[in-house]
């Protein structure tokens, strides 16, 4: 059982007069992180799995604040509900019972923040807390092993990822990521509006594996996709960004003339998800990707590193018209942080333009050896 970086949080948010609002992708242990929770709060509880037909209908059915009370029961202290996007009208009804019962704790789990977020935003503003479950991030390893054994297993992160099934099961890394991809990676996605060939949906994400650490053009994915205008491939790139599945590095443009302004790159929440969907799970020295999986990884790991955290940070990367560029920035207090990400230890220059538009800065590379900070 990996200790999850959440789970101190989640408790010490329990009882605050909040509704809590857990968000994740499917399979990255939402559910075995509540069942510890309960364990440790100790209140009496009552879960709901809204992927079961009848209580989605109970919850459907129920329009009343008496109805919500009677359904969850006068005893309870803590009510969870997982995957509560399902429940029409979820963010009213959590009012109503946080409204009547302000003793009840609600902690709500969600795989599409285009559903959730949407429809609680309004009825729970200044009655919510939010939080994102990730994969295990690399530091949860460290400090469920070493991190000695957790730098002896990075090849395999990289390639298999760290989904947690995953890293439990090893030897079955291949199936079980085949499993998730097929069977719940896009089970929300495929329910949302205006979805209607999923084979649109495999080609795009398949395209984006492939495009991992270069910039994307909408036109040019629906020319590879085909049959498909751009307006529809920025409509699917949201939906994915809402499920979980990627995420999106914008072009950071402050003062100089060239600078890409509009420019987006994506990136998997998972290496294994990624590597899955090009069929690809060898092992990095071999393969000709390496620069690009391992972008991936350290710019995933860091967007993990910086939530649980709490750091607020503005991340982009750096491009100019003439092809200077940077991997990845942070923006934090007036600072920019320039970050170079290589696989092997190397020296490197960073472009000249950038350094003197931009006086305010700091300069890193990260590389195999020096990467363990910069993920924690």
């Amino acid at each position: 059982m990996i200790k999850r970086k959440l789970s101190e949080k989640l408790v010490q948010s329990c009882f605050r007069g909040k509704v809590i609002i857990l968000l994740g992708a499917r399979q990255v242990g939402k559910t075995t992180l509540l069942k510890e929770l309960v364990k440790v709060v100790n209140s009496p509880y009552t879960w709901f799995n809204a992927d079961e037909a009848d209580i989605l209908e109970a919850f459907t059915s129920a329009v009343t604040s008496t109805q919500l009370i009677h359904l969850i029961g006068k005893d309870s202290r803590l009510v969870i509900i997982d995957e509560a996007q399902q429940i029409t009208d979820v963010g009213k009804k959590l009012k109503l019972i946080h409204d009547s019962r302000p003793d009840i704790q609600l902690i709500v789990t969600g795989s599409s923040a285009f559903d959730l977020l949407d429809q609680t935003s309004e009825p729970l503003t200044g009655r919510k807390r939010t939080f994102h479950l990730f994969p295990i991030s690399y530091f949860e390893t460290e400090n469920h092993t070493s991190p000695l054994e957790a730098k002896r297993l990075l090849d395999t992160r990289l390639s298999f990822g760290l989904y947690p099934d995953v890293i439990n099961n090893p030897g079955h890394e291949k199936e079980i990521l085949i499993e998730i991809a097929q069977s719940y990676l896009y089970k929300d996605v495929l329910k949302m509006d205006g979805i209607r060939k999923p084979s649109h949906l495999e080609k795009l994400l398949k395209a984006l594996a492939f495009q991992v650490g270069s910039e994307v053009s909408y036109h040019e994915l629906a020319q590879i996709i085909g049959n498909i205008d751009t307006s529809t491939v920025e409509k699917y790139l949201d939906l994915l960004e809402k499920a979980f599945v990627v995420f999106k590095l914008p072009a950071f443009n402050r003062n100089l003339r060239n600078e890409i302004k509009k420019g987006k790159k994506y990136y998997f929440y998972d290496n294994g998800i990624r590597n899955v969907l090009i069929n690809n799970f060898t092992f990095p020295e071999m393969r000709m990707d390496k620069g690009a999986l391992w972008e991936n990884f350290l710019i995933s790991e860091r967007l993990k590193a910086n939530s649980y955290a709490g750091r607020f940070v503005n991340s982009y990367f750096w491009r100019t018209h003439d092809q200077a560029e940077i991997d990845y920035l942070e923006e934090t207090d007036g600072i920019i942080h320039a970050f170079e990400l290589k696989w092997q230890e190397k020296k490197v220059r960073f472009p000249a333009s950038f350094l003197e538009t931009y006086p305010n800065h700091q300069t890193h590379v990260v590389s195999r050896g020096t990467f363990e900070e910069f993920v924690r």
